[in-house]
């Protein structure tokens, strides 16, 4: 791992991770000894960034030199907590995660006073009835769905029949019932709606439909309208 590297993954830590983090756990997190840790600590304070701590006490990032400040009023940071809070319920892991990290890079660019009231919002999101997620990684939906090249898939209908499709996913959309991925099916002709969770198999492909894409999407949500 590079030193840039280094620097960059200890400081998106010290973001993250519950405050104070101590060094064990900025140790582990960016898989370097607890001596070059010190020294990187070093290293982001020279640059600017402004850690509170010292070893045997843990460290807190309280200025933050790589983000550019942000100011938000406090209904615009309850919507924005409640707003990742849903991501972190119903997303799947990957998802979450960046949730996480996104809300601690925001509110790494807030001034003190407002860092307080991000921390302590008034809002919350708790599900007693979240929809079941789906146990697989659909990383690889996700990435088709941004590069917009065609996925070939195995999928099991409502009627447990099985059918093999080659589709252009155009979004993942969260619904009641679960996660669903909005497409054009090449096998149908059509615009379909598939459950994550009844796609059986999928492999991403070379082919491309870039030019079609916003296209399609607007004729597949214009139905809805």
């Amino acid at each position: 791992m590079s030193r840039p590297e280094r620097l960059f993954r200890l400081l998106n830590a010290l973001r993250v991770l519950p405050k104070p983090v101590t060094a064990a756990q900025l140790s582990r997190e960016t898989e370097v000894s607890e001596r070059t840790l010190y020294r990187d600590i070093e290293s982001l304070r020279a640059g600017g960034a402004l850690i509170d701590g010292a070893p045997g006490l843990g460290y807190t990032l309280t200025e933050d030199p790589a983000l550019p400040p942000q100011t938000f009023d406090r209904l615009e940071m309850e919507a924005l907590v409640v707003g990742l809070s849903d991501v972190r319920q119903r997303g799947d892991p990957h998802l979450a995660k960046a949730a996480d990290a996104a809300l601690a890079k925001i509110t790494a660019t807030l001034p003190d006073r407002l860092q307080r009231q991000m921390l302590h919002a008034t809002h919350m999101v708790h599900r007693y009835e979240t929809p079941a997620k789906d146990p697989r990684d659909i990383s690889d939906i996700r990435s088709a769905c941004w590069d917009e090249r065609a996925i070939d898939m195995d999928y099991i209908d409502a009627e447990g029949a099985r059918t093999h499709r080659r589709i252009y996913p155009l979004a993942i959309v969260y619904l009641d019932k679960g996660c669903a991925l909005l497409a054009w099916c090449c096998l149908r002709k059509g615009f379909r709606k598939f459950w994550v969770a009844r796609i059986e198999a999928f492999q991403p492909t070379d082919e491309s439909f870039r030019p079609d894409r916003v296209r399609l999407l607007r004729s597949y949500l214009a139905q809805f309208s």
